[in-house]
């Protein structure tokens, strides 16, 4: 399934710089930088803008950035080493248009219709662009390895569907819920959409002969045209029997 049996050196190091800065990220949080909502994105207000570019290198807590840290480092693996001509775009543009929309979107509770003032961090939206670019890029090329990596994706990261919608559809909560389902959300319409747009960049689905049923030609088949130049006792005139010729049947018929 890897091309050529050969693991890509930017499908290890992108994701290993990737988890290195996130890790960086919180180990500065751990030591007093980016309290509060610095660095965070917070929609509408012009100084959660910065988030836009920072928030995935920041995470509540350790459960926080090692729930990201694993599908991080398996989608960008996969993304660099089967969408190579287009992974640097897809990542960085995933990235900077998933954090746009969040701070676009109005944090509103659901259930109340109040405004909420949030601050949004972490790699999740991150997570959900490489996830639902993965699955619909191979969907959308229907070429069977991609769409192999499809159904992996669909396998362990099936249940990211559920993240897209508000925690408090499935549960009461005593207070609002800390996960961004709008981030969640923007990176699947964010991935969607660059699957949708580098659809037909890099390896496509391949298609067969018998695909094309006036496109066989015989003086074209050079593997025909071989065994007829070395085989030509197949091709001699076969011996055939001698036709009937009707009116001595005729005549037969009339002596009898």
């Amino acid at each position: 399934m890897l091309k050529n049996n050969v693991i890509s050196k930017r499908a290890i190091i992108y994701p290993l710089l990737m988890l290195a800065a996130m890790w960086f990220g919180y180990f500065l949080q751990l030591h007093g930088f980016f309290e509060s909502c610095f660095g965070a994105i917070i929609p509408l207000l012009p100084e959660g803008l910065l988030g836009v570019v920072t928030s995935p290198l920041l995470h509540g807590n350790l459960d926080h950035i090692i729930g990201n840290s694993i599908p991080i480092g398996v989608l960008m693996f996969l993304l660099y080493q089967f969408y190579p001509l287009v992974a640097n775009k897809v990542f960085i543009f995933g990235w900077i248009f998933t954090g746009f929309l969040v701070w676009l979107l109005p944090p509103i509770d659901i259930m109340t219709g109040e405004y909420l003032y949030t601050c949004t961090i972490g790699a999740s939206g991150v997570v959900y662009v490489l996830a639902f670019f993965l699955f619909f890029s191979g969907v959308f090329k229907w070429n069977m390895t991609l769409l192999t990596i499809s159904m992996l994706v669909v396998l362990y990261y099936g249940s990211l569907v559920w993240g897209m919608l508000p925690e408090e559809l499935f549960s009461e909560l005593q207070e609002p819920s800390k996960i961004s389902w709008q981030a969640h959300l923007a990176g699947a319409v964010v991935g969607i959409i660059l699957a949708f747009m580098f659809k037909k960049v890099g390896e496509k689905r391949k298609r067969y002969i018998w695909e094309f049923p006036n496109y066989y030609s015989e003086k074209d088949d050079k593997l025909w045209q071989e065994y007829k130049e070395n085989h030509p006792e197949d091709f001699m005139e076969l011996p055939y029997k001698k036709k009937d010729d009707i009116w001595e049947h005729l005549d037969e018929l009339r002596r009898r």
